[in-house]
């Protein structure tokens, strides 16, 4: 649930238009629409010419679907079609504001500024729109001297007001709401205050527009929680249907179908979201692979794994291994490109690749710039090191996680108000730290390092990049008792973790074999002091937990392609349950 305005794009054209006459910067720079462009209905009535009237809803129906670059071309056509038009202004200054993404750059921030002056200059012939420019420059306003955070909280009260002035204005309740969910994510409520009051203003605008991009987009945004997520599922289903024509319109359903674990719904979604992004990069003529398509690479492979359909998820990661050149070099392709191959080791427990992963070099790319994603190699090679009882190479992993925590924890004093990135890698470096005080047979420091995880990891919302963690904190700690030989806490923390984490390949297995080893062990000596009556009723509900988890593996994997271990010991475990029935039975 965490959404507040979105806009990321270029003034450089409106540079070069202003002072050039209407009719003939549009003849040179006129931006082609393709005829089957769909992108939802939005009606935002504005003062200016019939002409920019229909491009800036266009403009708004592409910012709504967070699709910044198409945004700002056709705000950009609005200043050439009504030079008096300040809203076409507005638009450009709001397409660089990314509030569910990445704070601006220096060089966005300074394109809001300079579109910010030039929607004053040209002029606003409504207080309404007098209004919405003043609420975006509040936002860009001394942004040299003020955080992001402090920046994004004063941009969000002005639309209170805006919103409050006129709730009728369905633009100012879906933008609000917007603005809502971006600042929710900066207070980490677990009440979800934030989210579900931006839920209730959307829900207003739902019943009047049941077709408008925003509504359906920032809900699935708002509650793009454990606890929420089924509430978002109506608006996943529909969202791609409403906006064809957005890449990331067809991407953001797997939000909610990976929170619920629909995994083959989640697949569909990125394989559409895929496909839209490749022709995106065609029609603007990119020299590089767009970073939405990367964005939903991650999404796919982490879909494809959690089903065991192995050769997909393979050729996802040859596929991103044959990428030269992303573009442009974003926090999306950052994450995807780190996690991608972490997750394909992690996943299918070879901790011998793990051990062994490089990062990708794609071309230049700036990896300087995104330590926290490099940072997910350095957890799959220490994890995979550790479990392969390499503690020399998985020492060295671990420290290299704490410096890189260390150096964001510095930066962060530059960013209030940016996504805690150090947190995350101080959960990998706690989750990879206990499984090396594991081989190292300190097993009560072990189980220690892994509860912090696992406590800080349920504390913490994850970002919108990801699809989920690299690996739970708390379904690790599973793995962690199981090794330990406790099967029935093990047990407990799967089950835990299967609430916020549905239908995790891992997950599902974990509990079974946890569920298996506890009914083995209620019949052990050490459980002789217990009743016979309570030890026959503890075993016979242990197996049938691991009956049901079997059960549910299998079902989830009914399109697997690989020969995992962990599914051939499932059916023999409900071969036997089988037989043992029909025996008891007769």
């Amino acid at each position: 649930m965490k959404h507040t305005f979105q806009f990321v794009i270029l003034l450089t054209v409106a540079l070069f238009f202003y002072g050039t006459s209407p009719a003939s910067a549009q003849a040179g720079h006129q931006h082609m629409h393709e005829p089957s462009e769909k992108l939802g209905q939005v009606n935002f009535i504005i003062s200016c010419n019939p002409q920019a009237q229909r491009q800036f809803n266009r403009a708004v129906a592409w910012l709504h679907s967070f699709e910044y670059e198409e945004a700002e071309k056709v705000f950009t056509e609005v200043t050439v079609t009504d030079p008096h038009c300040g809203m076409g202004y507005w638009g450009i200054a709001m397409s660089n504001y990314h509030p569910l993404w990445a704070s601006p750059t220096a060089a966005e921030l300074q394109k809001g500024r300079s579109a910010v002056e030039k929607a004053k200059l040209a002029g606003a012939r409504t207080e309404r729109e007098r209004d919405y420019i003043a609420a975006i420059e509040i936002f860009y306003k001394a942004a040299d001297k003020l955080d992001h955070r402090t920046r994004s909280f004063a941009y969000s009260g002005a639309m209170e007001q805006l919103y409050l002035h006129d709730p009728s204005d369905s633009e100012a309740g879906v933008f609000y709401a917007l603005a809502l969910i971006a600042t929710g994510t900066m207070v980490h409520d677990k009440k979800y205050a934030n989210e579900k009051k931006a839920a209730q203003i959307l829900n207003h605008v739902l019943a009047r527009e049941p077709r408008h991009p925003g509504v359906a987009h920032y809900l699935i945004h708002g509650y793009d929680y454990p606890a929420l997520a089924h509430l978002a599922l109506p608006a996943a289903r529909s969202y791609a249907k409403i906006a064809p024509a957005s890449a990331h319109a067809q991407h953001m359903p797997s939000h909610i179908f990976t929170r619920l674990g629909l995994w083959q719904e989640a697949i569909r979604s990125n394989l559409d979201a895929e496909a839209s992004a490749r022709a995106h990069a065609a029609r603007n003529h990119l020299s590089g692979v767009w970073d939405e398509q990367f964005h939903a690479m991650d999404y796919l492979v982490y879909a494809y794994l959690q089903g065991a359909q192995d050769k997909q998820a393979k050729g996802v990661l040859d596929q991103l291994n044959k990428i030269p050149k992303a573009e442009p070099e974003t926090f999306k392709v950052a994450y995807a490109v780190a996690a991608i191959p972490a997750r394909y080791a992690l996943e299918r427990r070879r901790w011998d690749e793990a051990a062994k992963l490089t990062l990708p070099t794609l071309g230049a790319f700036p990896w300087q710039r995104f330590p926290w994603a490099e940072a997910h190699l350095h957890f799959a090679r220490a994890i995979g090191a550790a479990r392969s009882g390499d503690t020399e190479s998985a020492t060295r992993e671990v420290k290299k996680l704490a410096t890189i925590r260390y150096e964001l924890i510095e930066a962060q004093g530059e960013s209030k108000g940016e996504y805690d990135w150090a947190k995350q890698v101080q959960i990998e470096g706690l989750v990879a730290s206990a499984w090396l005080a594991h081989a190292e047979s300190r097993d009560e420091e072990s189980l220690r390092l892994m509860r912090e995880a696992a406590d800080l990891d349920d504390a913490t919302d994850k970002h919108p990049v990801t699809p989920g963690a690299i690996l739970p904190a708390r379904e690790q700690l599973g793995e962690l008792l199981l090794e330990l030989k406790q099967p029935t806490a093990a047990l407990q923390e799967f089950e835990t973790s299967l609430r916020s984490a549905p239908n995790r390949f891992n997950g599902l297995y974990g509990a079974a074999r946890a569920a298996r080893l506890a009914a083995d062990k209620s019949e052990l000596s050490d459980n002789q002091n217990k009743p016979a009556a309570n030890r026959k009723s503890a075993k016979l509900d242990y197996a049938k937990r691991a009956k049901t988890y079997y059960g549910k593996l299998l079902v989830l994997c009914r399109q697997a392609n690989s020969i995992r271990p962990e599914l051939e010991e499932a059916k023999a475990f409900l071969a036997g349950a089988n037989v043992r029935d029909s025996a008891s039975t007769r």
